[in-house]
C-alpha cells in the first residue's frame, strides 16, 4: 500500500479531521457529547474490553442492553451487558470462525460461519445451538447476515451467491436455499460481498462489495443485482452495515471510518452525508445501535493476533443522516 493510501488511516487514528473527496465534505471526530442518548445511557461505558485473544468480528444488540460478539478464533460467542461492559462466553464455538450476527425477538441468535461455510441459530437463553446449516461445501467465507422479508440472508465473500434461511411463522426449515447473483456485480480477488441490510422500503436487500467499494441492490427472489448510484462515492473496505430509516451506516474497516449515507426509498440511489472517525477505532468491522449510540468492535486486523492480544468495543454518538 502506498503512503498516500495509508494517509487517511493514519490521520484517523490520530483523531484528526481530514479532507475527503467531494462525496463527503469532511471526516468528523466522533468523540462528542452523547446528547442524543436516552436518559441513563450516558453512564454506560463508551469503551469496554473483550477477552484477550478474542479476535472479534460481528456484533448484535438486543433484546435490551445486551450485546453479542463472535470470535474468529473458534466461533464462540461473548455476551456483554452494555450498562457495565462486563460479560462472559455463553456459547462455545464449533472451532471455525463466527462473523456476522443478528438476534430476533424470539430469543435466537443467527451466526455466519465464515470459512466453515455454515450458519448457526443459537438459543439466547442457554447458548445451545438450535439448528445448523451447511450452506456450501465449496471454499467460502460466509460473512454477514440480516433478518428481512421473513428470512435470514447470508452473504458469501468468495462465491457470487446469497443464502436464504426461510423463517415462515418463525419456524426454522430443514435446509437453506442458495440464490446465485446475476446482473451488475462482478466478483474479483479479495473480499467481495460483505455487509448486508434491507432497503428502506423493505422490498430488497443491499450488499457492499468490499474490494471494489461498491453498493448493490439485490432482488431477493432472483438474485439480480443493480449497482446503487452513490454519485461516484466509493465504500472501499466496506464491512458491516446498519440501516435506520433512510440512513445507512457503513463501516470501512481498515480506513477506520463510519460513512453515513442517505438513501432513496427503493435503495437505488444515495449520497454520502458525512464520514466519522474516532481515535479509539482500531479497524472496526461492523456496527449495531442502542439508545442513541453506535457500538463497534475493534478487529485490529493490522495487529498480529496472539492469545494475549487485547480487543475492545467502542461506542460513539449516532450521527444523524
Amino acid at each position: 500500500m502506498s503512503h498516500l493510501k495509508r494517509l487517511p488511516t493514519v490521520l484517523a487514528l490520530l483523531g484528526l479531521v481530514i479532507s475527503v473527496p467531494s462525496a463527503a465534505s469532511a471526516v468528523e471526530p466522533a468523540a462528542k457529547p452523547a446528547h442524543r442518548a436516552l436518559a441513563g445511557v450516558a453512564s454506560f461505558p463508551t469503551t469496554f474490553p473483550l477477552p484477550d485473544g478474542w479476535q472479534p468480528e460481528g456484533i448484535a444488540i438486543g433484546p435490551g442492553p445486551t450485546a453479542y460478539f463472535g470470535s474468529r478464533v473458534d466461533g464462540s460467542i461473548f455476551r456483554a451487558d452494555l450498562r457495565t461492559g462486563e460479560g462472559e462466553v455463553f456459547s462455545q464455538g464449533p472451532g471455525t470462525p463466527t462473523t456476522g450476527l443478528k438476534t430476533d425477538w424470539r430469543g435466537r441468535l443467527f451466526a455466519a460461519g465464515a470459512s466453515g461455510g455454515d450458519a448457526r441459530v443459537i438459543d439466547l437463553r442457554s447458548g445451545e445451538i438450535i439448528k445448523s446449516y451447511q450452506l456450501t461445501t465449496n471454499e467460502s467465507f460466509v460473512n454477514d447476515v440480516i433478518l428481512a422479508q421473513g428470512a435470514a440472508w447470508f452473504t458469501d465473500s468468495r462465491n457470487p451467491q446469497i443464502y436464504k434461511v426461510s423463517l415462515r411463522h418463525g419456524a426454522l426449515p430443514d435446509e437453506a436455499r442458495t440464490i446465485p447473483f446475476s446482473g451488475d456485480i462482478e466478483y474479483a480477488e479479495g473480499n467481495n460481498a460483505n455487509g448486508i441490510t434491507a432497503t428502506p422500503d423493505g422490498r430488497a436487500l443491499l450488499i457492499v462489495q468490499s474490494n471494489k467499494g461498491l453498493l448493490f441492490r439485490v432482488d431477493p427472489a432472483t438474485g439480480a443485482t443493480r449497482q446503487v448510484d452513490l454519485g461516484g462515492a466509493l465504500l472501499t473496505n466496506g464491512d458491516g452495515m446498519l440501516l435506520i430509516g433512510h440512513t445507512l451506516y457503513v463501516v470501512q474497516n481498515r480506513l477506520n471510518l463510519v460513512t453515513v449515507l442517505r438513501l432513496n426509498d427503493r435503495g437505488t440511489a444515495g449520497r454520502v452525508v458525512r464520514q466519522v472517525t474516532d481515535p479509539r477505532f482500531d479497524v472496526p468491522t461492523t456496527v449495531a445501535a442502542f439508545a442513541g449510540r453506535l457500538y463497534l468492535p475493534n478487529a485490529r486486523f493490522t495487529t498480529p493476533p496472539t492469545p494475549t492480544t487485547p480487543y475492545s468495543v467502542v461506542a460513539i454518538p449516532r450521527p444523524l443522516g
